[in-house]
């Protein structure tokens, strides 16, 4: 795009700049990526207000204007924030907003500020300002979330007011105090950066030998990272600089510890059979083949999430920094170290009908089929269920709450004797819906007021073992959904009359024989819903909820495990739900269970439909 000339989408107050230079206009206002209509070569640049945007507007490049001459401190600094804003790589036109030395030293990827709107700008007087070559500028608005230096999203709502200080350069307002990094608006933010999950390996600990699937479980790691910048580049560079703060201590690379790209890389991209190559820093040039192809698949699924599975990346080519091959993975052999294998491929839905049996149902029937084995028979006499991914086996807590039992999905079965026993004496303060994470373990939650806590069972009908909690300072437990890959658990958590979504991930210690367990660093991720009714794993690192906010009118919105609002439209959710289902595998239908019409189903391109008038406790496997 033009170096002669700039054009640029900015100022809230409508104002106009006049583009300066004598080369042809060569960028576009808002430029369509498919193409510009024909432009004149001179005249007015118009700013444009920084205003919410369609799905069209994600095509649009915007480029910074320089400052004017004379232009005066609150008129700069609106200048210097539009143009952080812009689709340069190195804000080489936001530097020209500071002093040299400012330039120099700032540096616009140490934090991302996102406040609810671009932010107000304000002169403030400065009563020891006696010569008038200085001046201060006051930035202010409603923080709603930070990005960090490693890219990771938090949530953080609070006032936000930041001094930026100016100096007289010569006869021009010059920035010498800029903010740390960027602050953006959050329609700004959403239109220049996308979220992108990382993968790593989860550490398994003591349930290494038990897990079902090995200690190949990829564990998604989301993070923000520019949408138009070179992002199969910034994507790996993400991947080799390791897992978020958050993360980290329950996941590992492959990598070894300083692994950089190559010198000299260039700008990475796939090639015309949708392979990718990726030359290493020397760290990495001894590794062993069998570490290597670990190192590919996290490379290759890191990257394919770019795409969204609408292209499948076909493979990845490690090399050395002579250029000579480390290993190559290819997309099929990738398949056995995917994130969905700990998921496995749900068949059906499942629920406790009117007579408190367990049934199901596929996506092509319409009426529920009690389950084989004497979960589905009658006078079975359930609460809720949980299936566990490979839907062999089910768990079911009683109808007054107090006992779990688990069973095969299979004819003669037999129900067995009670796995765990909760003395809290009524449904709400017994045990609450169990749930299977992808490795074989069968988690559950007992509410009992006077011994509150978490278990997890060993292949599902082993010992139970206590989970260490953290203090929730008052709060209960009231709901739990466990994440395939076993590293995070979702909670519904009550306290002082509100109930609120978090997240915790779970650390594993001790010894096979004596395994240690506990949920830590446990953070909200729905911070904007005062009350959360529901919540299921909808994807590696999304989830789906029902709440309120403020307003107390329910919604059903999709959420990432950052605590950031998904890249997805609400759902046009039924009235009253009370449970909702959905699948990590996002090609299934939401199945939900509401006050007024029983368990209803979304299946694509259809409205919600009802399957069961009576039905309660929707799930999938999981």
């Amino acid at each position: 795009m033009g170096a002669d000339r700039a054009d640029r989408h900015r100022s809230r107050s409508g104002a106009r700049r006049r583009a300066r230079g004598t080369g042809p206009l060569l960028a576009c206002g808002v430029l369509l990526l498919s193409g510009c209509a024909s432009m004149p070569d001179s005249g007015d640049v118009r700013r444009v207000d920084s205003s919410p945007r369609s799905d069209v507007d994600s095509q649009v490049r915007v480029y910074g204007v320089s400052p004017g001459k004379g232009e005066q401190p609150a008129e700069l600094v609106s200048g210097f924030l539009e143009a952080t804003t812009s689709d340069e790589e190195n804000f080489a036109t936001a530097k020209e907003y500071l002093t040299r030395g400012a330039s120099k030293d700032w540096d616009p990827f140490a934090q991302t500020t996102v406040l609810e709107q671009a932010p107000d700008v304000r002169v403030e007087t400065d009563p020891g300002d006696r010569d008038g070559n200085s001046k201060t500028v006051v930035l202010s608005g409603n923080r709603i979330a930070t990005v960090d230096a490693a890219h990771a999203y938090r949530p953080d709502e609070e006032r936000y007011e930041q001094r930026i200080h100016l100096t007289l350069r010569g006869s021009e307002w010059r920035i010498d105090g800029p903010p740390p990094g960027l602050v953006l608006g959050e329609s700004d933010f959403q239109r220049i950066y996308r979220s992108v999950n990382k993968y790593y390996f989860a550490k398994l600990g003591p349930d290494a030998a038990d897990s079902r699937v090995g200690d190949q479980v990829l564990v998604a790691d989301p993070v923000y990272l520019r949408r138009r910048i070179n992002p199969v580049t910034s994507t790996v560079k993400a991947l080799l600089d390791g897992p978020t703060d958050w993360l980290d201590p329950v996941v590992s690379t492959a990598f070894p510890a300083g692994t950089a790209l190559g010198r000299n890389t260039g700008k990475l991209s796939l090639d015309d059979s949708n392979s990718l190559k990726v030359r290493l820093s020397d760290q990495a040039a001894q590794i062993s083949p069998g570490r290597c192809a670990r190192m590919a698949a996290q490379t290759l699924f890191t990257v394919q999430d770019l795409w969204e599975g609408s292209d499948e990346v076909s493979g990845v080519r490690l090399e050395r920094q002579s250029g000579s091959e480390l290993c190559a993975l290819s997309g099929d052999a990738a398949r056995a170290y995917a994130p969905d294998q700990v998921i496995g491929r749900p068949q059906h839905q499942y629920f406790v009908d009117a007579q408190h049996r367990m049934v199901r149902l596929s996506d092509d029937e319409d009426k529920p089929r009690p389950v084989p084995g004497p979960f589905g028979a009658d006078g079975a006499g359930l609460g809720t269920v949980a299936v566990s991914r490979d839907e062999r086996d089910a768990a079911a807590v009683s109808e007054d709450g107090r006992s779990l039992y688990v069973t095969e999905l299979a004819s003669g079965a037999e129900r067995g004797r009670v796995r765990v026993h909760s003395q809290g004496g009524s449904p709400e303060h017994g045990l609450t819906a169990p749930s299977w994470d992808g490795l074989g373990g069968l988690w559950v939650a007992d509410r009992d007021p006077q011994r509150p806590r978490l278990l997890r069972l060993r292949g599902g009908t082993g010992q139970a073992d206590e989970v260490e909690l953290p203090t929730l300072d008052g709060g209960r437990i009231t709901a739990l959904r466990m994440s395939a890959d076993g590293t995070r658990i979702a909670m519904l958590v009550k306290q002082d009359g509100h109930t609120t979504l978090r997240l915790g991930r779970i650390e594993r210690r001790g010894t096979a024989d004596r395994p240690k367990l506990s949920v830590r660093a446990l953070h909200a991720i729905a911070p904007k819903l005062q009350d959360v009714d529901t919540a299921s794993w909808a994807g590696d690192s999304r989830l789906v909820v029902a709440g309120r906010e403020s307003d107390g009118v329910q919604q059903l919105k999709y959420v990432e495990t950052d605590g950031s609002p998904a890249d997805l439209p609400e759902v046009p959710g039924p009235n009253g739900v009370e449970t909702v289902a959905a699948s990590e595998d996002q090609t299934r239908p939401l199945i939900a269970e509401t006050r007024e019409n029983g368990i209803v189903r979304l299946l694509p391109n259809t409205d919600w439909k009802t399957v069961d008038e009576d039905g309660s406790g929707p799930v999938y496997p999981g």
